[in-house]
């Protein structure tokens, strides 16, 4: 335990860094996990400064995401940003955008995010440093789905809403005017612009946006970045030639219960489909005897009809000829099965056995004899055609 603990601890400390691509198979079966869960990381990012200043559009289209988008289940992270990513209550490891508010369709959750959201620019803030905004808040959405898949837990899909006028997802370097001075971001090929361009390259973004005008008739953007669930994946060599890929043992237990579940639904809706169009089938019934060469056919045999063998009854769709005036069975379709049912009024045999009960009929060539004192053996041939 204490070793599991230990190793569970390096896992989660360690920060993440981008991984291997991972193969379209790979990311289509990350999606599934996600998919099955329901469940999201949803990051607002709001730009502090006063160049945005969110009025009353920004406020309406912003409630609007909280009340119709979110969904019970979602982890929300409210990141305030200018120059530096701030109030970030919670910060650790395990939570690198800080604690997130576990959303609940009520309105305690809907107060609660709104509170939390900063409204008014702060005057004091000047500068946006958009690049590192961006690198804080992508690599800290991978950690937490790093961390969970190092647990073993079902990974999500993940949202940023942006708020901010500053350009997203720009080139490293780009000379973005609120950019601070000593901003490492300004350098294009500085160690923090690399990771940033990095992330940027490795994780599946897709970018939205709308722009809305402030009271000051400046322009900011409403932008949602949607990132598809992913991981970032490390083969690692080994010892005997071996190499060790964390993310196709992550997806196989991840998957293969609903998978299974998966197969046997299918299988047994492909056997009740099959059951339903047999049931509704038509029976061919071809009889013969010994004595005479031609073929009589019956009327069809539906379920819950049956077929006489003897004299007629009106019960019965049709009859089966053979010596006597009393019926001596009934051939009786249930469902999918055929059975026998003796009448005792007369005796009738098949495979050479006296039937005194009724008996299910599994073959498809029927011989039946029906003896009588004065004609003796009278065998009857049934070809019963499903």
């Amino acid at each position: 335990m204490f070793v599991s603990e230990r190793i569970l601890s390096l896992s989660t400390n360690t920060k993440v860094t981008p991984g291997k691509r991972l193969s379209s198979q790979q990311q289509t079966a990350l999606g599934i996990v996600a998919r099955l869960h329901g469940k999201r990381d949803v990051v607002l990012a709001i730009d502090l400064t006063e160049s945005v200043g969110i009025n009353n559009e920004g406020r309406i289209r912003l409630k609007q995401i909280i009340e119709d988008s979110l969904k019970p289940g979602d982890s929300v992270y409210i990141v305030p940003f200018a120059a530096e990513v701030t109030q970030l209550h919670g910060l650790s490891d395990v939570y690198p955008l800080g604690s997130p508010i576990e959303f609940s369709n009520n309105q305690e959750s809907f107060d609660k995010i709104i509170q939390k959201i900063p409204l008014s620019a702060d005057l004091k803030l000047q500068n946006t440093d958009i690049q590192r905004a961006e690198l804080t808040i992508y690599q800290g959405l991978a950690q937490l789905n790093q961390n969970r898949l190092q647990q073993n837990q079902p990974i999500k899909a993940q949202s940023v809403v942006w708020v901010t006028d500053a350009p997203l997802l720009a080139k490293s370097g780009n000379d973005w005017i609120e950019t601070p001075v000593n901003s490492p971001f300004r350098v294009a090929d500085s160690s923090q612009s690399k990771e940033r361009q990095a992330w940027i390259n490795i994780l599946p973004l897709k970018k939205r946006e709308l722009t809305i005008e402030n009271s000051a008739s400046q322009q900011y953007k409403l932008a949602v970045v949607d990132i598809e669930p992913t991981v970032q994946e490390f083969c690692t060599i080994a010892p005997n030639n071996q190499e060790f890929c964390k993310v196709n043992s992550y997806l196989l237990g991840q998957l293969w219960l609903p998978f299974l579940i998966a197969i046997l639904g299918i299988t047994s809706i492909s056997f009740l489909v099959n059951y339903l169009v047999n049931l509704r089938k038509k029976w061919r019934i071809l009889v013969s005897t010994d004595l005479e060469e031609y073929e009589e056919e019956c009327c069809p045999l539906l379920p819950g009809k049956s077929l006489a063998i003897g004299q007629g009854d009106s019960n019965c769709i049709d009859e089966i000829d053979c010596p006597g005036s009393e019926v001596r069975a009934y051939l009786e379709r249930e469902g999918n099965l055929l059975y026998l049912v003796p009448t005792q009024l007369a005796p009738i045999e098949w495979e050479g056995k006296e039937v005194n009960k009724k008996t299910r009929l599994k073959c498809s060539l029927i011989k039946l004899n029906c003896p009588s004192d004065k004609h003796g053996d009278f065998y009857i041939n049934i070809q019963v055609k499903r």
